[in-house]
This record gives structure tokens, C-alpha cells and sequence, in this order.
């Protein structure tokens, strides 16, 4: 039979059909077209190998990414919530984290609560 599929390990070169898996008993049939194998079974069932190379980091490279996560986590856990561009009335500082509670009758509006992300000064504003 002439190979009308291109050759990939593990499927029929004449059907396309995947091939039953390789047992220690010898030859390995198709299942669709019923073709054995028996002395061409690596041909049929080998794999291409790729050579590539891992380039690992330094150690130093690591301890600074290190060190860099836990200040980033240190300056996360100092804000109090979503961050909004609102100028501090004690320091200036541009940004203030916010949160909101619904302090008054549920017929009224909410009290925002705003923290400077800089000095930590807390100011509120009824809504």
C-alpha cells in the first residue's frame, strides 16, 4: 500500500488511524485497516527529538526578585481598599484609598471613608 498520510509516530501511515499502543508481544495491528507492523514498528513509533537548553537564573537575580515581591506585598497591605485620585488636605498627596458604609437611615446616602495612601490621614464625606 502506497503512504498517502505523512508519517507522525503512533498513527497508521496508510489509514491515519491512531495505532493501539506498543506491548512487549511483538507486532501491533491497525485497527481500521488491519495492516501489522511487525519488523517497522520503529519507524512507525518513533519520535522526534528536540535538543533545547534551560537557562536558569542567578542566584542574586532570584534574592532581588525576592525582595522586590515583599515590598511590593508590604506597600499592598498598607492600603485600606481601591485607590482614587483625591488630594489629602494634611499632606497633598494625589491619591487616598477609599471605603464606603451605610452608616445613616437606608434612606440617605453612604459615608465614604478616605485614607492617604502617603501620611495615612483619614478624612469622611456623607454622600
Amino acid at each position: 500500500m502506497s503512504n498517502t498520510f505523512q508519517k507522525i509516530p503512533g498513527f497508521c501511515p496508510d489509514c491515519g488511524s491512531i495505532l493501539p499502543s506498543l506491548t512487549g508481544t511483538g507486532g501491533v495491528t491497525c485497527y481500521t485497516c488491519n495492516r501489522l507492523f511487525a519488523g517497522d514498528l520503529m519507524e512507525v513509533y518513533q519520535s522526534s527529538c528536540v535538543k533545547y537548553t534551560i537557562h536558569f537564573n542567578s542566584r542574586e537575580a532570584k534574592e532581588k526578585n525576592i525582595q522586590d515581591e515583599k515590598r511590593i506585598k508590604a506597600e499592598e497591605e498598607d492600603v485600606e481598599g481601591p485607590i482614587v485620585e483625591r488630594k489629602c488636605s494634611r499632606c497633598g498627596n494625589e491619591k487616598m484609598s477609599y471605603a464606603t458604609l451605610q452608616l445613616r437611615s437606608a434612606d440617605e446616602g453612604q459615608t465614604v471613608f478616605y485614607t492617604c495612601t502617603k501620611c495615612k490621614f483619614k478624612e469622611s464625606e456623607n454622600s
